[in-house]
Order: structure tokens, then sequence, then C-alpha cells
């Protein structure tokens, strides 16, 4: 499977792999060194989620700007760009629909696209056309949503009243408004096995996404999951190998959420192995395997779902 998978992707985009490290995390190897303020990530409900979802439990939403007002929006985005800022990545906390209360920030959005110029990614959760179609008009540059496939995980881990068909609606919608949108699928979700996976590319690959980014479950102090194994790097590269059969024209992305030290390290060479288009937040041996192979390799301080706009087909 890796080898197919590494064969199609050299054979459509080409030998080369684009290395992601967006302001978020602080990262520094030989080769390349984020900057603090380029690429922010902003939480539009601070600290706030309806879910507290067993995986998170709201500790990610701490690591983010907190901008809880549209004019509290622009005036960090303002702030940010005068420190360097060329994008930021506009999240937050869900509502009990499983959806981010994006709607009141739209006009925000837009005078951020106008007057400031920012690169706007947004994590929209469950999401309808209404709202969708604003967001195409406010002219984002992409939305990011993550797709579970099992009904069991939604309910179970992320406590949510939906079902697998309402992510399968958003996807619809995001493609029908034609936003470039990236969906993430997150790897051992369900208690660190492989549970819904394979079903979420599926949905994905119905529709026309501008690239897909894979993740892993990765334990987090202070959460109800914190005690539990995350998947292995085989059980990762099954699931790019997965998306690279079934979407063999879309960019794939090894994105920046996955277990650290020698988990990582591994995972990141299979990655580069199988072909994979990007990887957030490479580990060194990762890039040293990427330059070993001839691979031509690049560095970006932008979200890794930018990678629709970084890397082209070539037939």
């Amino acid at each position: 499977m890796m080898t197919a998978a590494r064969n199609v992707s050299w054979r459509n985009f080409g030998k080369k792999i684009r290395f992601y490290a967006p302001s978020f995390i602080y990262y520094k190897t030989g080769h390349f060194r984020s900057s603090p303020t380029a690429f922010p990530s902003i939480s539009i409900t601070g600290s706030s989620c309806a879910l507290n979802c067993k995986h998170c439990n709201t500790k990610v939403l701490n690591t983010m700007f907190p901008a809880s007002t549209p004019r509290e929006l622009f005036d960090l985005c303002a702030r940010l760009q005068k420190r360097g800022a060329i994008g930021c990545l506009i999240s937050g906390g869900c509502l009990p629909d499983g959806s981010v209360p994006l709607e009141r920030f739209i006009g925000s959005i837009t005078q951020i696209k106008r007057d400031l110029g920012l690169k706007i990614v947004v994590h929209t959760g469950i999401i309808d056309l209404p709202t969708a179609r604003k967001l195409k008009e406010a002219e984002i540059d992409a939305a990011l949503i993550d797709i579970i496939g099992s009904n069991e995980t939604i309910q179970e881990i992320c406590q949510l009243d939906v079902r697998v068909e309402d992510y399968d609606r958003s996807l619809e919608t995001l493609n029908e408004s034609k936003i470039p949108f990236v969906p993430h699928v997150l790897v051992g979700l369900h208690y660190g096995e492989l549970k819904g996976e394979f079903q979420a590319l599926k949905m994905i690959s119905k529709y026309s996404p501008s690239a897909v980014i894979v993740i892993a479950f990765m334990p987090i102090r202070g959460t109800p999951m914190e005690k539990v194994n995350p998947p292995t790097p085989e059980d990762i590269a099954s699931v790019l190998a997965a998306a690279r059969s079934l979407m063999p024209r879309v960019p794939l992305v090894l994105g920046c959420m996955r277990p650290k030290g020698k988990h990582r390290s591994r995972t990141d060479k299979l990655a580069v192995t199988m072909g994979t288009n990007a990887i957030a937040f490479p580990t060194k041996e990762a890039i040293q395997l990427a330059e070993s192979l001839g691979l031509e390799t690049t560095f970006s301080s932008l979200c890794c779902s930018q990678i629709y706009e970084d890397i082209k087909l070539i037939v």
C-alpha cells in the first residue's frame, strides 16, 4: 500500500514535499525556525466549548488567542499584522449542535480580508449552507472541518448529538458553496483505536476537497483520555495510504496534531516514504529522509491547509 501510494503521489505531484510550521507551536531545526506571529490561531469562544470532548476537554482552546467579539477579533488581527502576521486560523469551541458560532463574526472576517489582507483559515464544525455562503462572500482562504465516520465515536467521545450524516451534509454544503475546504480525519479518536476513519475518507472522496489532512489522537494531560494509548504509526500510515488510494489527485497532509517523541519520528518517516505531500512540524529524521530520497523540500510559516496553493498536479 505504501509503495502504491508513493508511486501515485510522485506521478501526480512530482518528487517534492512541503513542510509547514505555523506560529501556534514553537518549532526550530537546522532547516527552519517558526515565527511567533506569522500564522497564529484565534478562538472566538475563548476557552469555552459546549461539548467538553473526552480527548480535548477545552485544553486546545487555551493555546489560542481569545477574541470573543467581532471588534476584538478585528483589533487582534490588526495588532498581529503589525507584529508580522500574514494570516491566522479562526477557530473556537462548539455549540451543542457541533457548529462553531461563526455567523456574528463574518462581518469582522470580511473587514479583516478587505482592510488587512490576511490569509484567513476558518474551522467551521458542522455548518449550514447560509453560513457557508457568507464565508464564501467574505473570501476566506479555506474552511477546515473535522470529519468523523462513526456514530459511536461522535456520541461517546465528542458527546455530541449528531450523526455521521450531518458531517456528510456539511461536506456537501462546503462543496456546494465553492469555498476551498480541507477536511481533517483524526486517527484513533475512539480511545486510540481505528473506528470510522475509513468511512470518513469515503465520505470525503465523494466531493472535491482542496486537500485532506490526517491527524492523530495524542493524549493531553488533564483530559479524560490522558492515559489512553495513541494509535500506532502504522495505523496512521494506513489511513494516509487509504486517503491516497481514494483521492489520488488531492494533496495529502500529515497535520500538526500527532504524538511526539519516537512515535512522531516513526510516523513522519512512514509519511515521507509513502509520498505524503506535506507534513506539519516535521521531525529532523523526516527531513533527512526526504532529502536522501531526492525530494524537493520547502518550508512555510502558513497553515498546512494551504498545500492546495503550494503544490499543483503535474498530470
